[in-house]
C-alpha cells in the first residue's frame, strides 16, 4: 500500500466495498421497490424484511463506528444547513414515482444492467443526465428558487435538522421486522439485508477515518449512495481530463462488476425476463430515470442514499424522504397493478414453503 496515496487507497476500497455489493444484492436481489411490488402482486415479505433488516443493521453498526472512530455524522449531506423538507418530501415522491414506473431504483437499475437488463442502463443514463442538470444544468434554474425559498426554509426551521433517538428507531424497525417474518426459522433468509447494512458502516469508517489522512485531496464523509454518483460517473465518463475518479465513482462501478461476476454465477436471475411495458418500456425507463435524478437531488438521496445511508445517521431528513418515497412508490404500483401494467420476472418466496399469501 505504499505505493499508492491515501485517496486512492479508498478508491480501492471503495471499488471492492461495490463488488461486495453488487454480489449480495445480485445473489438474493435485494430491492427496495421490488419489496413493494412483491407484496402487492403475491403479498410476500421476504425481500421487504432484507430492507429493514438492512436498515436496522446499517443504523447499528453505523453509531458503533461512529462511537469508536469519533466520526460526526451531523457533518455530512443529511445534516445541511437550511434544511428544506418541503423539497425533500417533493423529491421523494418524483423518485417513488419513477422506480415504480421503470420499474426499479437507481441500485436495481444498476444490478439489472450488470445481469443483462440492457434497457436499465437507460434508466442509468436519464438518472445521470437529469441529477446533473437538476444541481448544474437547465433544471437548476427551475428548482433552485423552491429549493432556497425562505419561507419553505423557515418553516421547515421549525423543525429544525434533528437527530432521531436510537432506540426509538431502532425499536420501531424491530417491531414492523417481527410483524412481517412471522417466523423465526426465516431470520437466516435476511442475511443479504445483515450484510449490505454492515456495508453501509464500512463505507462510512472508509471516507470517515481513512479521509482525514488524506493530504493529496479532501476525502468528504460519506456513505453509499447512487443519484449523484451516477451523475458524477457520467460526467467523468464526458470529461475524463478536467474530473477526478473519487470513492463514489468507484463504488458504482464496483457494484457493476460485483453484479455482473455474481450473474454469471447465480444465472437464476441473468436476466431471461425484461417483463412487461410491452412497447412502452423504453418510455417507462426514460421517465422513471427522469424522475429519479432530479427526484434524488431534491430529496438528498435514494433507496439507499437516504433509506440506509442517510438513515443510518438517525437524521430526522432521511426519515422523511424515505418515506415519501415509500408512499408514491405505493401509490404508483397499485395503479399499475390495476392497470396490469405492474410487471414481475421472478416470484420470491420465503424457503419454508409455507407463504403467507396466495398467488
Amino acid at each position: 500500500m505504499d505505493y499508492f496515496e491515501i485517496y486512492e487507497i479508498i478508491n480501492i476500497l471503495g471499488f471492492v466495498l461495490g463488488i461486495s455489493f453488487g454480489m449480495i444484492a445480485q445473489k438474493k436481489q435485494f430491492c427496495f421497490s421490488g419489496s413493494i411490488k412483491d407484496y402487492i402482486l403475491t403479498k410476500s415479505t421476504m425481500r421487504g424484511s432484507s430492507v429493514i433488516t438492512a436498515m436496522i443493521v446499517a443504523i447499528i453498526s453505523t453509531t458503533l463506528v461512529s462511537s469508536y472512530f469519533e466520526l460526526d455524522l451531523t457533518q455530512t449531506t443529511y445534516y445541511r444547513e437550511n434544511i428544506n423538507y418541503f423539497t425533500i418530501i417533493l423529491g421523494g415522491l418524483m423518485f417513488g414515482v419513477g422506480m415504480m414506473i421503470s420499474d426499479g431504483c437507481s441500485n436495481r437499475h444498476l444490478i439489472k444492467f450488470a445481469q443483462g437488463d440492457v434497457n436499465s442502463l437507460i434508466s442509468l443514463v436519464f438518472i445521470g443526465i437529469f441529477a446533473y442538470a437538476t444541481t448544474k444544468g437547465l433544471l437548476s434554474n427551475f428548482f433552485s428558487p423552491l429549493i432556497a425559498n425562505p419561507t419553505l426554509v423557515e418553516w421547515s426551521g421549525i423543525i429544525g435538522n434533528i437527530s432521531m433517538n436510537l432506540y426509538i428507531v431502532v425499536g420501531i424497525l424491530l417491531l414492523l421486522l417481527a410483524f412481517i417474518v412471522k417466523k423465526v426459522n426465516r431470520i437466516p433468509s435476511l442475511i443479504d439485508g445483515a450484510l449490505i447494512g454492515l456495508l453501509i458502516a464500512f463505507a462510512w469508517g472508509i471516507t470517515g477515518v481513512l479521509g482525514e489522512e488524506s493530504m493529496e485531496r479532501i476525502i468528504n464523509l460519506s456513505g453509499i449512495t447512487f443519484v449523484n454518483p451516477t451523475a458524477k460517473s457520467v460526467e467523468l465518463f464526458m470529461l475524463y481530463e478536467i474530473n477526478e475518479l473519487t470513492f463514489s465513482i468507484s463504488l458504482v462501478c464496483g457494484i457493476l462488476v460485483g453484479a455482473f461476476l455474481m450473474s454469471k454465477i447465480n444465472r437464476k436471475y441473468s436476466f431471461g425476463c425484461t417483463a412487461a411495458g410491452g412497447e412502452n418500456r423504453v418510455k417507462n425507463n426514460m421517465i422513471g430515470g427522469a424522475l429519479m435524478g432530479s427526484g434524488g437531488m431534491l430529496s438528498i438521496g435514494c433507496t439507499v442514499g437516504q433509506g440506509l445511508t442517510g438513515l443510518s445517521t438517525l437524521a430526522f431528513a432521511s426519515a422523511i424522504a424515505i418515506l415519501s418515497i415509500f408512499i408514491s412508490a405505493t401509490i404508483t404500483a397499485l395503479i399499475l397493478n390495476k392497470k396490469s401494467k405492474l410487471p414481475m420476472c421472478f416470484i420470491f418466496e420465503w424457503k419454508d414453503n409455507t407463504p403467507d399469501y396466495q398467488i
